[in-house]
């Protein structure tokens, strides 16, 4: 005879690890320290699957398949997926309602050691589950972004393997909160309504997101949608509170983005938009100083910048495409001899906080010293805007022979404040005038510097930024090689 068989105990539910309550207890892959490197030295001389009923947050996100693509799927009737479902489910409402644990049956040592195991797997978890928002952006991604990803996938890969490979892998974990906040944020827009500043940050932020890791062509479609939210709720420069911050973050993104043009395109949000309604272009300088605020001599500065892309954008349509557009020759003389004196004048105005605390005569770039970070990036943006101003000079203008009458002059001191200033928050901000300044020198051991200095600044922010070598090799006639490198390291030990 057969011996007899062990009896099962039977139940009406699907079974789940026992769950304490508390979120933190689910748990995930442990992050890893960002590893911290030494700015240069000058040179001298299976997650749960969820159907997508799950989602209460509204109608589904539109599909071109419609909801009938996905209502009945190969996983619908799926035990393993019906449990997940459910174990989704029971968290959520032990979370929300905060109910007491209750204590399982006593394990046998087989049933230790699998518990033991799953306690394992449920710790991997904990990021992600760390709050319930979290879980709502989850569900909200499972629910109804997934769908749309698996437009022609049975397998259903974004919904069902993207998440269990999330559980290990925080970047695709934050990907996958982030294309479904960006989701769930974009059907709320009605509260854009409300002028509410918070949204108006948050819009802002997640364009910085964006633009990380965006290609440097696709830089203008990122900031459409602030321009357009700017000019809708009239927000400029000179708003205040928070508004005005936001405002600022956001405009110094543009420049950058007509800085990459290479001047073909302004601004996006023309530097006319960023005043108050009423104020006139003879009153911006007065304007700004009425602020009496180093913050604000610094924003005019990027203002500045802002209006000298402009010009140069209107001269070459002007002349490139015939554009009608008030830049032909006496007009674009005097506006530009305007520019380049409202130029002087910022520099002569700097407050002393935008001043240099220490400058001296290092190669192949000096050594300028800055105690204030607005002073950094602004003083910056003038030599760019110089720079600029001094390529397109009309022949009719002549300007009494100095330093500032050089570009090479103003490039030698963009490289050096990068050198002598490597604060976090302005190193993306000089990718594009290290690339304007880049071109303007032919000796490798300032090529040198230069490339060192961009790729430390991708290395240490995580902005892209050296797609702007290949540029800088191109200005330069030669594909820069570790060869280079190697020479000029020797010629700077032979020459110390």
């Amino acid at each position: 005879m057969y011996p007899p068989s062990k009896r099962r105990r039977l139940t009406n539910e699907v079974q789940f690890p026992e769950f304490d309550g508390d979120p933190s207890t689910l748990s995930s892959p442990q992050n890893t320290n960002n590893m911290n490197n030494e700015w240069p030295v000058q040179m001298q001389g299976h997650a749960p699957a969820y159907t997508p009923s799950d989602s209460t947050d509204g109608p589904s996100f539109a599909s071109p398949l419609g909801t009938s693509s996905w209502a009945h799927d190969g996983f619908s009737h799926d035990p393993g997926f019906l449990a997940s479902q459910e174990e989704l489910r029971c968290m959520l409402f032990t979370v929300a309602h905060s109910a007491a644990p209750t204590r399982a049956p006593s394990p046998d040592e087989h049933e230790q050691e699998a518990e033991g195991s799953h306690y394992r797997e449920r710790l991997q978890l904990r990021p992600a589950f760390s709050n319930i928002r979290r879980v709502r952006y989850l569900k909200n991604y499972v629910g109804q972004v997934a769908p749309w990803l698996d437009m022609f996938d049975s397998q259903c890969t974004f919904r069902v393997q993207i998440p269990a490979l999330a559980r290990t892998f925080p970047a695709l974990l934050n990907a996958v909160l982030a294309i479904s906040a960006r989701q769930m944020e974009r059907k709320e827009a009605p509260l854009l309504q409300m002028r509410d500043p918070k949204v108006v940050a948050a819009c802002v932020l997640l364009c910085c997101l964006e633009m990380m890791s965006a290609r440097a062509q696709d830089w203008r479609k990122h900031l459409e949608g602030c321009t357009a939210l700017f000019e809708a709720f009239e927000i400029h420069g000179f708003s205040g509170g928070i508004l005005q911050a936001v405002f600022w973050c956001y405009v110094r993104m543009d420049v950058c983005g007509a800085l990459i043009s290479d001047g073909t395109e302004s601004t996006l949000l023309r530097p006319s938009k960023w005043l108050a309604p009423d104020c006139h272009e003879d009153d911006v300088a007065r304007l700004f100083q009425a602020a009496q605020s180093p913050d604000m001599h610094a924003n005019y500065a990027v203002y500045l910048c802002a209006k000298t892309c402009e010009l140069v954008s209107d001269r070459t349509q002007f002349i490139e495409l015939g554009v009608q557009n008030d830049c032909t020759g006496e007009t674009f003389n005097r506006r530009w001899l305007r520019l380049w004196d409202d130029l002087q004048q910022w520099v002569e105005d700097r407050p002393s906080e935008l001043l240099p605390v220490h400058t001296s005569s290092t190669k192949p770039f000096p050594h300028i010293l800055f105690l204030h970070w607005a002073a950094i990036s602004s003083n910056q943006l003038y030599h760019t805007a110089c720079i600029l101003l001094l390529n397109t000079m009309p022949k009719a203008i002549k300007l009494r022979s100095a330093p500032i009458v050089s570009p090479l002059w103003h490039a030698r001191r963009i490289c050096g404040i990068s050198l002598a200033n490597p604060h976090q928050g302005c190193l993306n901000n000089a990718i594009q005038p290290l690339w304007i300044a880049g071109r303007l020198f032919s000796h490798v051991s300032e090529h040198t510097v230069i490339i060192d200095i961009i790729r430390k600044i991708e290395a240490e922010t995580g902005w892209g930024a050296c797609w702007r070598i290949r540029d800088l090799e191109l200005a330069w006639g030669y594909q820069f090689s570790r060869r280079h490198r190697s020479s000029t390291q020797r010629l700077a030990s032979t020459a110390g």
